[in-house]
Parts: structure tokens; sequence; C-alpha cells
């Protein structure tokens, strides 16, 4: 599947939750705790899809939807209040679909997977671009040169994090959030140097991967 997902919410509890189960699912999730984190995460597009929670410490849902408007990301709202108002301007806004806090899992699950499956076909973006890397992200393939690289789950989810946030500085521990393993572990930190080094000799000059030092990564 590894559709790419932008998941904006500021709890950490429920972030955690619902990027393990998105993971779990087959998605490539990039999170955002700020709607000033979401922009920068976003400004290269290639989200298919874009869970934007209300209230956010530096605004609202809606300041991201306005930001994505420029983009081909389908939206689904969060949000603790069920305010008629609001889930009008929801829809007025383009969403594509809403729910109510506390939700259950498998719901919001249905509703990413109808969403997703709603825009198949509909020209939204389906590849990423990282250097002279290309990423499939429906087949889940990496192409250099109209050839294939072969390219192991983790290393993959890493290039799709690097790919989401292409120019952007990453902590090591943004990095080993948004890689779990395929059992829902944490990837080990020097496990994280590793990964990083292969994925580095597999892609060669195609894809630039810095160390900053003291900060962390960053990709173009």
């Amino acid at each position: 599947m590894n559709k790419t997902i932008l998941l904006v919410e500021d709890d950490a509890i429920i972030a955690s939750g619902l990027i393990y189960a998105l993971e779990q699912e087959g998605y490539a999730v990039t999170h955002a705790k700020t709607v000033m984190e979401a922009k920068s995460a976003a400004s290269d597009g290639g989200f298919d899809l874009a869970i934007l929670d209300m209230q956010l410490p530096d605004g609202t849902g809606f300041d991201v939807r306005e930001f994505l408007q420029q983009t081909d990301t389908a939206v689904i709202f969060l949000t603790v209040v069920e305010d008629e108002g609001n889930i009008v301007r929801a829809f007025e806004s383009g969403a594509d679909d809403y729910i109510v806090k506390p939700f259950r899992l498998r719901e919001l699950l249905a509703r990413v997977k109808r969403t997703l499956g709603a825009e198949q076909g509909s020209g939204r973006l389906t590849a990423l671009k990282l250097g002279s890397a290309e990423i499939d992200t429906t087949a889940g393939k990496v192409y250099i040169n109209n050839q294939t690289v072969d390219l192991t789950a983790l290393e993959y989810r890493l290039l799709l994090t690097f790919a989401s946030n292409k120019g952007r500085i990453l902590s090591r521990s943004q990095i080993l959030e948004s890689i779990w393993d395929a059992a829902g572990n944490f990837v080990e930190d020097n496990t994280l140097t590793v990964y990083i080094k292969r994925l580095r000799e597999k892609l060669g000059d195609a894809v630039k991967i810095e160390t900053v030092r003291g900060l962390g990564y960053r990709a173009d």
C-alpha cells in the first residue's frame, strides 16, 4: 500500500497510538505537533492524506488545511468538539472526512482506507522524488535512472521519512519514531547509524544524506 500520511496531532499518547496503527497497515507516517511543523513537512507536497487535529498549540487544523490547498492531499479532521458549525466549515474547506474524539481506532482506519481508496485514479500524486531517486509509493518501489533499487522494509521506510521531510534536519529521535519495525518495536539508536550507512551505499550519489553534527540528518 505504502501511502504517505501527514499526522498533525499534539497529544503524544494519541499520536503514538495512531502512528503505530497506521504503520501496521502499511502507511508511511510523518508526524507534526504544530501548524508550523505541519507546514514545513508539507512544503514539498507528496502526502496522500493529512489527518489534522482541530486544536493545535499555534493554531488550528484549518490553518494546515488552507496551506495544503496548494497540494493534492486528502484531509480528515480530528476534534474533541462535536460542533455542527465546525463540521460544516470542515467540509466547506474541502475536507474528505471528519471524526470526533474519542474515536474507535478501527473506525478511523476504515475512514482512512475509504478516503484513500476514493482517491485512486483521481490523479493524486503517488510518487516522491529525493535527489535522483524516484519513489513509487503505490508499488513500494524505488528507482534510480529507471533501475530498481533493492531496499529492505526498514531502509524503504527510512527513505520515505527523508523524502517526506526533504531538506529538513531530522533528529535521531524523530527518525527512530518514524521507522518502527514490522512488529511495532523501536529500532535501537545505534542500529540507526547502520541503516543510514546501508541506505547511503545503495543510493550512491543519487541522494545526498548529510550528517548535521549535533543535530541529526538532512537529505535532498
